[in-house]
């Protein structure tokens, strides 16, 4: 029914409104330097510049995004005395992205002579000094994948750091000395050794769990120089002394087919099917049993949890009863099957050979994505802001979005495609913003049968441009265009009843939230 006095003809209203009340408790909250303040809204004092925002689309429409990639290992070990345990895997970083080639806005523009931005880093851990000693220099190497890679190879903790947590400190310099920004890393345990003893579910620290990242090195004679690492290069598994890849651990399922991974929680067991799948190419390895490697043998008859740093053996399925079994083995840098023994004193063992035993770790990454190309800054881009998930409250006419995350701060505004939204900073771990009208998306808003997905970003009041991986999508109640011809007048019972429960279930909810992958 329309409102009494209103035109018949008009078109609808909005399904979703940006306004808020001309009221002195809606406008911006400012301290005494001018910035937002914990807890109160905050809007650019005019419109968006149509710079910025044909910047924004830009960004958005050429994807000029600079991506940095922290790759490391979830615990550490810790060196005593004099020894130096270096990490292993070692933390990698990679920097991906066109964003790193794009040319620099004018204000940020190079010394003369030089072409591109040339990036170096230095790695260390939190809490340090920063001298030389304790940091290490990264030069990047470009890969045939055109991602920038270096890998920090001598970084320890010794004995006389008595924290059980720590984190590692990326910082990132561009050509001429100034400071891109400094990165953190995830939570690394400090071990002291590897435990022998049988692990068990009431002390999960160091189990693995299915679902979960980890790599797969091996030591030739337990040397470190032997050192080499799963991974995968030009589409094959490799042995690599240089580079390691996270490969994802799924409990598999011998009757589902190769690649389909049905939700299967729980820590894995020795003795458990399993599966393992880069996590940058998606290429998997068939089916394996994971065996408990003791004094190069390989034990079948274990079934206790897997722990941080085991030595463990991967057999592939399918072996005859009365063999040994074959195993995952490297031979220098390929990776190819090795035919085991049955072990003649102990029918419940496998005689192994070195290459056939590899060393598990459980892995963590960290990514941060920017884009500076918007920014006529000379600031740091850190911190990065990271959305982790989004909340939606109301709908219907008004609607606000929760982004929970972390780095957040009060010079940050929240958009959706090329429109920026109302925010409220709350806390380092919190934004609040109002949910666009979906009319500033297309004049024919109102008629469209179809979702209206757009990118959720945020903006640093410079212009620095922080693109992340969600997404927004409003779904329009349908109306009928003006003009056009109406249902038969009299529609049929199910036909209409359908209508409404279309129109009612539009009404109650129209919009979803995605994440793209």
């Amino acid at each position: 029914m329309d409102p009494v006095g209103a035109d018949p003809s008009a078109p609808p209203g909005p399904l979703t409104h940006l306004s808020l009340p001309d009221s002195s408790e809606a406008r911006p909250q400012s301290g005494a330097d001018g910035r937002s303040l914990p807890g109160s809204w905050t809007r650019s004092a005019s419109e968006p510049s149509a710079v910025l925002r044909e910047g924004v689309r830009r960004c958005l429409r050429q994807q000029c995004e600079q991506t940095v990639r922290i790759l490391h290992a979830k615990v550490a070990q810790k060196s005593y005395g004099n020894e130096k345990r270096f990490f292993c895997p070692p933390p990698c970083v990679y920097l991906a992205g066109p964003g790193w080639r794009v040319k620099p806005v004018p204000g940020q523009a190079h010394q003369s002579g030089e072409t591109g931005p040339l990036v170096c880093g230095y790695m260390g851990l939190d809490g340090a000094s920063g001298s030389a000693a304790e940091t290490q220099k990264l030069n990047f190497e470009e890969q045939p994948d055109s991602r920038e890679f270096s890998c920090a190879k001598t970084l320890y903790i010794s004995d006389a750091d008595k924290r059980k947590h720590f984190r590692l400190v990326l910082r990132l310099m561009l050509r001429g000395g100034r400071e891109l920004g400094t990165f953190h890393s995830r939570l690394i345990k400090v071990i002291s050794k590897p435990s022998q003893k049988k692990q068990s579910l009431k002390n999960t620290d160091l189990c693995i769990s299915s679902g979960s990242k980890v790599s797969l090195f091996n030591r030739l004679r337990s040397q470190t120089v032997s050192t080499r690492y799963l991974s995968v290069e030009d589409g094959d598994f490799v042995a690599s002394a240089r580079q390691w890849a996270a490969f994802t651990l799924h409990l598999a399922d011998e009757h589902c087919s190769q690649g389909d991974f049905p939700p299967r929680e729980g820590y894995v067991r020795y003795g458990s099917l399993v599966q393992l799948v880069c996590t940058v190419t998606g290429i998997t390895l068939p089916p394996m049993i994971i065996r408990k490697v003791a004094k190069q043998c390989a034990l079948l008859d274990v079934d206790e949890p897997i722990s941080q740093l085991h030595k463990c053996a991967f057999q592939f399925t399918g072996d005859h009863p009365g063999g040994g079994g074959t195993y995952l083995c490297l031979a220098t840098e390929k990776v190819v099957q090795f035919q085991a023994s049955p072990c003649p004193k102990e029918a419940n063992r496998a005689l192994l050979n070195d290459s056939s035993c590899w060393t598990i770790i459980g892995t963590e990454s960290v990514e941060f994505s920017f884009s500076t190309s918007l920014a006529c800054t000379r600031e740091p881009v850190t911190p990065v802001p990271l959305i982790s998930t989004l909340e939606l409250s109301g709908g219907g006419d008004v609607a606000t979005l929760e982004l929970h995350g972390e780095n957040f701060h009060a010079g940050l505004k929240v958009w959706f495609g090329d429109v920026e939204a109302e925010t409220m900073y709350r806390s380092p771990r919190s934004l609040v913003c109002v949910v666009p009208d979906v009319a500033v998306f297309g004049s024919d808003w109102r008629w469209l049968r179809t979702p209206i997905t757009v990118p959720v970003s945020l903006v640093r009041t410079d212009g620095l441009f922080y693109p992340s991986a969600f997404s927004f999508t409003y779904t329009p109640e349908y109306s009928a265009r003006p003009g056009t011809p109406g249902p038969p007048a009299a529609p049929a019972a199910d036909a209409d009843a359908l209508l409404e429960s279309i129109h009612h279930e539009f009404t109650r909810t129209n919009f979803h939230l995605f994440i793209q992958t």
